[in-house]
């Protein structure tokens, strides 16, 4: 009772006694598989794996199943079956037939206001090849000529992290992945962009996990699509955010600390073997361009977004959101709207409310990258083939065969060049021409 008191006083989680499995669910994602068991009460365990065949073992001290193994939904996972037993008369024991050899890691969660239960979380990784995210193109590559502009896209939270839930149940997973996959969708569509979804269906990423996997992928921007709640029903509107001074300066901090990044590229320069100061400073730098690029991007996009919703402030906000730390990636956190808002969460889960929402994330995103398109690029090939020609002011007596010949170009490739279906001019009328 001493210890019990004491364990109180100090908010620590007191360990029962015993306690029962109430029920288990299972995620699967393209790296990994999390199974999460409810608990009565918090408890102590052991887990390990096993070869030939490949299983997982969990044994939880004085427990007890109260879910059917049999019920569990396990359908296309890396799981083909959960079997229980007792051991030593008292222990739960569960073992979890695996398709291939996985690494086990552990850790019990205390209760939310979404999950009233303690729950024990289990993600299995396989072990050759844990987060390993095949890159769209390779570094050495990223100077390659009319290279596409590769646009991470981050659906906030996912399988059994809802996020936020608003009215009508609405689940803030569920909306950001409907609106990142139009946003996909769109890219897809458009010359010069290429998109990659960070997240592609309904399971949890860590946070930074989801930057990793945008710098593996070589992407040149990165976005996070999240729906916004607040305590009280009034708050609304829509926000884009960058990160703060605050954020920027302590993950600078942390990067120069990780001997493993060191060895990075960041913003195209590694840091390996150069004096703390030096790389404090080249960091700094490669902050500040990052954060300064994802600042335009923001009120291009923020622009868009007025024009279809109503924006909780005028400008670009910042925070220190973990998501947006890459030290070499312009990011951006665009919150949708307030799912906890009864009227904004039905337009979240209108899909022609979506697909608007998409369109003007994409068309913010390309209006920027037009106008600042990275070396290497088919969009920066197409601005400097657009710099080399003038605009012209047709004059009496002008022809398109005259012009052509003082342009020296083929009379057709000029027609086309300005998109004209005659060689009819009129006088005031603006055509395209070389500049020398």
């Amino acid at each position: 009772m001493r210890a019990l008191l004491i364990a109180i006083l100090l908010g620590t989680t007191v360990i029962s006694a015993y306690a029962d499995v109430k029920d288990i669910r299972v995620w699967q994602s393209p790296d990994s598989t999390r199974l999460v068991f409810d608990l009565s009460e918090p408890t102590e365990y052991r887990i390990f794996d096993l070869p030939n065949p490949y299983r997982i073992v969990i044994d939880l001290n004085d427990a007890d199943m109260n879910k059917d193994p049999d019920q569990v939904d396990i359908h296309s996972t890396a799981v083909k079956s959960i079997r229980k037993g007792k051991r030593n008369g008292k222990d739960l024991r569960i073992v979890i037939d695996v398709n291939e050899a996985l690494e086990p890691s552990s850790q019990i969660l205390p209760p939310n206001d979404t999950y009233p239960n303690h729950r024990l979380v289990v993600d299995l990784k396989p072990k050759e090849t844990a987060q390993v995210v095949a890159p769209i193109k390779r570094a050495e590559s990223l100077d390659a000529v009319q290279r596409n502009i590769i646009i991470a896209i981050d659906a906030g939270h996912g399988g059994e992290d809802p996020g936020a839930i608003g009215h009508g149940r609405t689940k803030e997973k569920e909306v950001v992945l409907s609106i990142a996959k139009e946003l996909q969708a769109l890219l897809n569509d458009e010359t010069g962009f290429q998109p990659f979804m960070v997240r592609t269906g309904d399971y949890y990423i860590g946070l930074r996990e989801r930057t990793e996997k945008a710098r593996k992928a070589n992407a040149d921007f990165f976005v996070s699509i999240h729906a916004d709640a607040f305590k009280i029903p009034q708050a609304s509107g829509s926000s884009v955010f960058i990160l703060s001074d605050r954020g920027e300066s302590s993950e600078t901090a942390r990067w120069l600390a990780d001997k493993e990044n060191k060895s990075d590229l960041i913003g195209g320069l590694s840091l390996e073997g150069r004096e703390d100061h030096l790389a404090m400073t080249l960091l700094d730098l490669s902050m500040t361009h990052k954060r300064d690029a994802s600042a335009r991007a923001g009120r291009s996009i923020l622009s868009q977004m007025g024009a279809i919703t109503k924006l909780h402030k005028p400008g670009v906000e910042e925070a220190a959101f973990v998501v947006l730390k890459a030290p070499d990636i312009p990011a951006l956190l665009v919150e949708t709207g307030f799912i906890s808002n009864p009227g904004e969460a039905k337009k979240l889960a209108d899909r022609n409310f979506q697909k608007r929402m998409a369109k003007a994330i994409f068309t913010g995103i390309k209006q920027y990258f037009e106008t600042y398109p990275p070396t290497g690029t088919l969009l920066a090939a197409k601005r400097n083939a657009a710099s080399q020609f003038v605009s012209y002011t047709i004059r009496p007596g002008d022809t398109l065969s005259e012009l052509a010949s003082r342009s020296g170009m083929d009379i057709q490739e000029l027609r086309q060049l300005n998109g004209l279906s005659s060689d009819q001019l009129k006088i005031g009328q603006r055509i395209k021409i070389p500049s020398s």
